[in-house]
């Protein structure tokens, strides 16, 4: 069934125009339900702030940092513009951002399950033509983009979700430490995908998560 899978998706030119409308696509959409879920779990923990900038929404664009896809379409690591939150709002504000940061990494692995399933029901109806296989190369690209985000977003390196999460567990000392050096993290992450630090194990663990799902699916 793999094989099948990918000798459909192979059938796209991934030289053409299609091909790249497909891959762009997948990454907003996972982008979106990413960063939207975040504002969504601040929302449900009491901090209305992402809620009144407009960023529960699924549309792409109010999520969008520029420069941040274009470094994930050049060297497959970017970002999107951070939901703001305000843990002032929350009862517990460590666990509230533990909780707020989760809810991103947790939607990508619901989404990747989510596209894996419309692709098994809907493979079997679909004609051969290139929509369809454009459309089947999208749910596809979607669940392995989506395991990557979600993975990726789980080291608990700031800024990324895994840091926050992490935080939750340290002393407040610890934890403030950590939250100050946070602007620092991208750098941090930059100069480690530039040496292909830790690439292998990330590697590792995407297509681990991503093949527990195939099989769980098909």
């Amino acid at each position: 069934m793999l094989h099948y899978l990918q000798g459909l998706f192979s059938a796209l030119d991934f030289g053409s125009l299609l091909a790249a409308l497909v891959r762009a696509a997948a990454v907003l959409v996972c982008l979106a339900v990413h960063e939207s879920c975040h504002g969504l779990a601040a929302w449900a923990l009491g901090d209305p702030t992402a809620r009144r900038q407009h960023r529960l929404s699924l549309n792409p664009l109010r999520h969008i940092d520029w420069i941040g896809l274009l470094m994930m379409f050049a060297v497959g690591f970017g970002w999107a513009k951070p939901v703001p939150v305000d843990p002032r709002y929350f009862k517990n504000p460590k666990r509230g951002m533990a909780l707020t940061a989760l809810a991103g990494p947790m939607s990508n692995f619901a989404l990747a399950l989510l596209a894996l399933v419309l692709l098994r029901v809907l493979m079997p109806f679909l004609p051969v033509a290139d929509w369809s296989l454009a459309l089947l190369g999208f749910f596809l690209q979607t669940s392995q983009l989506s395991v990557g985000l979600g993975v990726f977003n789980l080291i608990p390196i700031p800024p990324l979700d895994g840091s926050k999460v992490l935080a939750a567990f340290l002393p407040d000392r610890q934890y403030y430490t950590l939250m100050h050096y946070e602007r620092y993290g991208i750098l941090v992450l930059l100069v480690l995908s530039f040496l292909n630090v830790g690439s292998i194990s990330i590697a590792w663990a995407v297509n681990t998560v991503w093949w527990a799902m195939y099989s769980l699916v098909f």
